[in-house]
């Protein structure tokens, strides 16, 4: 069963917890009487309390949740975890009150302490990096799969247990979401998890309450300035996963000065992993074929450990993922051999990673890829691959995020330029910005680079995409990057539904190439 509505994964059986017991094992504040009640689960928002919850109010963007009290206790929660103006504002809600100085700080330990997180016997891998994140996480889940291990995942695109997934609203889910994601998977018999996590995630504690066992590092590039105020901050926030209260060892690329330094700074056994050939780590890969179909690589490691596969994914950086996700696992203890017995077995790495340069054309007309790809970086390596088995021109279709990082604009709009023969830039997820203010800056940083490139400015997605299309031949490829698995378009604070690999599926049908 696969359920495409955003919504939390939780346990079908939740074995309930004294709320005084929570009280007394975190030393919380007590401002009434709770002789008696018991909790099943927790919830950050009232919208999705369900009977038996601890409903915990944090302070928001726009307004403090324990405002939303009252709505909470007419869904069945049976307590509110707050701080102390939150207190102030939920004392009209009629439910008890315990009181934290920072209640998101608490959220992880509490979370793992209703939802019993300490029992659950899974392997646990931790995923983070500017660019790569996702796509590991699947090969993780996919390599465990042909090993015959149950295993579950949640990622930017979806969590999954199985044949069951649910669409991801964040990265990283909050801790009450991760921690009760967890116990439903205890319940599945789940034994191994990849996770998917962001910067943001270790900066705002939606990782507490969890330590992994093996944490893998991609890579480190131009993201996120919205949130952090230099790259340096940023990478501080990830160097954090590599720490002993998070992780128990780390697996490291040290393609680039940031990965290198992780290994320097971190404070937990590292074993490192490289595709460059002048760069020194315990483990090489190299990619040895390719086509616009796979890429076939080669892992060496120590002590004459050898190990050949293919992905089925376009570029170098998809076998970068595939193996790192290969060395997470023997890391975790998996035998190399079995691994690479499997994965002979199936004729490489049995995996789909939805909206991750996923090719959407059929075997006439231009080749077309849909890539969530969104910051330069992964532009860069998206158009370098493409054009490896592009006989004609490559034209590429994007725009920028609204309301998140600005300062990564130009530099987008002068890789398109650089890498691509035709641009089409349109609106992507403006949110509350000016949409035309938006193309304007990628338009400029396309011309400053190429002033010759050939640009096209076209504001409606849909129509984006035709006009594109409308420029390509056989022999051409499209990237269409930005949306990837995403459903919806989001303008001044509506999601408008849209799915690109839906609609550029049903241009190339109008098109006759499908």
């Amino acid at each position: 069963m696969t359920n495409s509505a955003p919504s939390a994964l939780r346990p079908q059986h939740p074995v309930p917890r004294s709320l005084s017991g929570l009280v007394e094992e975190f030393n919380l504040d007590l401002r009434d009487d709770i002789d008696g009640l018991e909790v099943t689960g927790v919830s950050l928002s009232s919208r999705t309390v369900q009977p038996g919850d601890l409903y915990v109010g944090v302070p928001g963007r726009n307004s403090h949740g324990a405002t939303f009290a009252a709505g909470a206790a007419e869904a069945g929660a049976v307590a509110i975890l707050t701080d102390p103006a939150g207190a102030e504002l939920a004392a009209h809600a009629g439910l008890p009150i315990v009181v934290t100085p920072d209640a998101r700080a608490a959220l992880g330990a509490v979370s793992a302490w209703i939802y019993r997180t300490d029992e659950n016997p899974a392997t646990l891998f931790a995923v983070t990096g500017t660019n790569g994140k996702t796509s590991v996480v699947y090969l993780l889940s996919a390599i465990l799969n042909q090993l015959g291990i149950v295993s579950g995942l949640t990622s930017t695109a979806e969590r999954r247990i199985g044949d069951i997934a649910v669409t991801s609203n964040l990265t990283t889910p909050e801790a009450s979401e991760l921690h009760a994601l967890l116990a439903r998977m205890r319940e599945a018999e789940v034994r191994a998890v990849g996770i998917e996590v962001s910067a943001q995630a270790l900066s705002r504690h939606r990782v507490d309450g969890l330590v992994f066992d093996v944490a893998g590092f991609t890579n480190l590039s131009h993201d996120h300035l919205d949130d952090y105020d230099a790259m340096e901050d940023y990478f501080q926030a990830k160097l954090e996963l590599f720490s002993p209260d998070r992780s128990r060892r780390g697996v490291v690329t040290v393609d680039s000065d940031w990965g290198r330094r992780i290994v320097d700074e971190c404070r937990i056994p590292v074993t490192t992993l490289t595709t460059r050939d002048d760069v020194d780590a315990d483990w090489r890969m190299r990619v040895v074929a390719e086509s616009a179909l796979f890429t076939e690589f080669v892992l060496e490691g120590p002590d004459g450990r050898r190990l050949t596969a293919r992905v089925p994914l376009l570029g170098w950086y998809m076998a970068a993922n595939a193996v790192l996700a290969i060395v997470m696992l023997v890391e975790s203890g998996f035998d190399l051999g079995a691994i690479e017995h499997a994965l002979g077995r199936d004729g490489g790495i049995d995996a789909y990673i939805p909206g991750r340069a996923e090719r959407v054309s059929g075997d006439r007309g231009p080749l077309v890829y849909i890539d969530y790809g969104h910051s330069p970086d992964a532009f860069l390596n998206t158009l370098e691959a493409i054009r490896k088995f592009t006989p004609g021109r490559v034209i590429m279709v994007f725009g920028a995020d609204g309301d998140r990082d600005t300062t990564k604009r130009a530099e987008m709009g002068a890789i398109a330029a650089r890498g691509a023969d035709v641009v089409v830039i349109t609106d992507f997820h403006p949110r509350f910005e000016d949409p035309a203010a938006i193309r304007a800056t990628l338009i400029a940083g396309a011309r400053e680079a190429v002033p010759d490139r050939e640009v096209h400015e076209v504001a409606d997605p849909r129509t984006a995409f035709r006009t594109a299309l409308a420029l390509a031949q056989e022999g051409d490829s499209i990237l269409y990057a930005g949306p990837g698995h995403e459903d919806y378009h989001e303008v001044a604070g509506v999601k408008i539904p849209y799915s690109a690999r839906d609609d550029a599926r049903a241009a190339l049908r109008e098109a006759g190439w499908l």
